[in-house]
């Protein structure tokens, strides 16, 4: 049985976490925040604001428009609508999105990138001692 050197151990590690940082990490961060941010924000602003668009604001024509004047709707529609739009969607999405994007990938990965990095490195010290002690 050999004596697991400083040297050895640095060298192992360190191809070691390599491999793992950038294979798992790389991947993750690629793949699902990639992904997710496709996925989720581009089918949030298609079905939901598309739909709540359509929705709402037809309904609201239908029965706003049937009941009032053409000039007081136009007016209505052009400056509510668009402020709407502009404000509470840029706002919305903003806010919401940063706010998710910052508050889940930062618990994310302080929580779970830490906690696998953690466990990985056990993981890496016990798999190179245990070649290099068995070699």
């Amino acid at each position: 049985m050999r004596i697991w050197s400083h040297t050895h151990i640095h060298t192992c590690m360190h191809a070691c976490m390599h491999t793992y940082i950038h294979t798992y990490i790389h991947t993750y961060i690629h793949t699902y925040i990639h992904t997710y941010i496709h996925t989720y924000i581009h089918t949030y602003i298609h079905t939901y604001i598309l739909t709540y668009i359509h929705t709402y604001i037809h309904t609201y024509i239908h029965t706003y428009i049937h009941t009032y004047i053409h000039t007081y709707i136009h007016t209505y529609i052009h400056t509510y609508i668009h402020t709407y739009i502009h404000t509470y969607i840029h706002t919305y999405i903003h806010t919401y999105i940063h706010t998710y994007i910052h508050t889940y990938i930062h618990t994310y990965i302080h929580t779970y990138i830490h906690t696998y990095i953690h466990t990985y490195i056990h993981t890496c010290i016990h798999t190179c001692k245990y070649a290099y002690m068995h070699a």
